[in-house]
């Protein structure tokens, strides 16, 4: 029996199995099999294998990198071209583009790049088309902009969804707050710090059971499912924030664009009148928190010019020694700082201090 053949099995059985308190054991186990199936699908067995698609796998470059994700013909090549005066073969039939196609902007400073991906068809997570090396290069990116065609958005915003999520993409989720610990003995040890409803010891084992893990400690910090129970064990998920782009709404009347700005994590644009492009820019500035800081030579005024673009969550000083160069850190004496992450203008600080957007800082060496 193929891989596929199996997974179809299982979710057929999910989708006839009714959910309540009798059946959350049943069925936590029938998702952990179909996440280990899956997981076998993207990452075959036995070595080797064929070479890769060609012009896939793009250099990373720039600050940060955003994966352009949708069907064929929504507009995403346009979108671009438009954004970042790349060409990217535009033409009216579907499939146009076949390889990722790379291109860069700079914006408030920081150099980004966009990769326009072919187009994702329906079983892409299923290594359907080109879908695996598309969702392989898309696991890669600091941020995903689904474009949706404006006239046709649900159906379709549901199926990349679950094309992405079939390839552990978790898109402008947190990780589930689940402390998960391997041990030679003792059992299984279920404890959970809040109430919970679906997840319960019983669950547990058996989902660990699937994964033949006998001994382990599972604390619970928050309500979970068996999902984010999967997702933890699993380890190999990626957790990317994402902006749904709906194209084209030069198509559409005023009053379905007031609507459309209610939806959460949603930019109107149309690339091909290039409406609503700055507000494009500060959404996706807004999600990708990017940090910069501005560089001062001694009795020297700041260079506002060039900042050194850091991302979230490793912004202290020595991460900045280290974006411009490793030997840096090792002449480091202290550092002088002004903004906003300090008290006083300036203010001597070591090498764990974590600065915040628009600070300036100078370095001082032994």
């Amino acid at each position: 029996m193929s891989l596929l053949a199996k997974i179809a099995e299982i979710e057929n059985e999910m989708a006839r199995t009714q959910r309540n308190k009798a059946t959350a054991h049943h069925l936590g186990l029938l998702k952990a099999r179909l996440a280990k199936l899956r997981r076998e699908l993207i990452t075959p067995k036995g070595g080797g294998g064929g070479g890769t698609g060609e012009g896939f796998d793009v250099a990373k470059t720039g600050d940060a990198r955003i994966g352009f994700v949708g069907f064929p013909s929504v507009g995403k090549s346009t979108l671009l071209s438009n954004l970042a005066g790349v060409y990217s073969e535009v033409a009216a039939y579907e499939f146009t583009t076949l390889t990722t196609v790379p291109g860069v902007i700079r914006y408030k400073g920081a150099k980004i790049q966009l990769l326009d991906l072919p187009g994702i068809i329906e079983g892409a997570k299923d290594g359907k088309g080109r879908g695996r090396q598309v969702i392989a290069v898309a696991r890669t990116c600091n941020l995903i902009l689904i474009v949706l065609d404006v006239l046709k958005p649900l159906g379709h915003k549901k199926l990349i969804e679950h094309e992405l999520e079939g390839f552990g993409i978790r898109l402008n989720k947190k990780p589930p707050n689940i402390g998960f610990k391997k041990k030679d003995k003792g059992g299984i040890n279920f404890t959970a710090t809040v109430r919970y409803d679906e997840l319960d010891g019983e669950t547990v084992k058996s989902i660990l059971a699937e994964y033949k893990i006998h001994n382990a400690d599972v604390t619970l910090r928050s309500d979970s499912t068996a999902d984010d129970l999967i997702d933890v064990v699993e380890g190999n998920r990626v957790y990317i924030p994402c902006i749904y782009v709906l194209n084209k709404i030069d198509q559409i009347s005023i009053e379905e664009l007031d609507l459309i700005y209610k939806i959460p994590h949603c930019v109107p644009i149309s690339a091909h009148h290039r409406w609503n492009f700055d507000d494009l820019l500060e959404k996706i500035w807004d999600y990708l928190h990017l940090v910069r800081i501005y560089t001062k030579p001694k009795g020297q005024l700041p260079d506002y010019t060039a900042p050194v673009v850091l991302p979230n969550g490793r912004t202290s000083v020595e991460d900045f020694c280290l974006k411009i160069h490793k030997n840096l850190i090792k002449e480091f004496k202290y550092a002088l700082v002004w903004g906003s992450s300090v008290k006083h203008n300036p203010q001597k600080v070591g090498k764990d201090h974590v600065m915040e957007d628009e600070d300036v800082i100078q370095l001082v060496k032994k």
